[in-house]
């Protein structure tokens, strides 16, 4: 199983995460159709499959790879979790 995460980039360059699910590895039907379904007026949507299974695994790895290095945030509305902001 992977996770996928659904999100936007806030207007002070946060990650926002709004949803999360969880699909078959390598499954890009599934994805495609949860990533078309997004809503995205200001185009600012973003989506990340991460192989994991856990929904905290994955906003991990997502802040470690998309939010870490550029001095924002991560902020998880689907379930609260607090990434680890000292991961080195």
């Amino acid at each position: 199983m992977s996770t996928l995460l659904l999100g936007r980039w806030d207007s002070g360059g946060n990650l926002v995460i709004e949803e999360s699910h969880q699909i078959e590895d390598g499954d890009q039907a599934a994805a495609d159709t949860l990533v078309d379904e997004q809503d995205n007026e200001n185009n600012d949507a973003w989506a990340g499959e991460f192989d994991v299974d856990r929904h905290r695994d994955a906003v991990q790895r997502a802040y470690e790879e998309y939010v870490a290095h550029e001095g924002t945030r991560l902020i998880d509305e689907a379930e609260g979790h607090e990434p680890l902001t000292d991961f080195d």
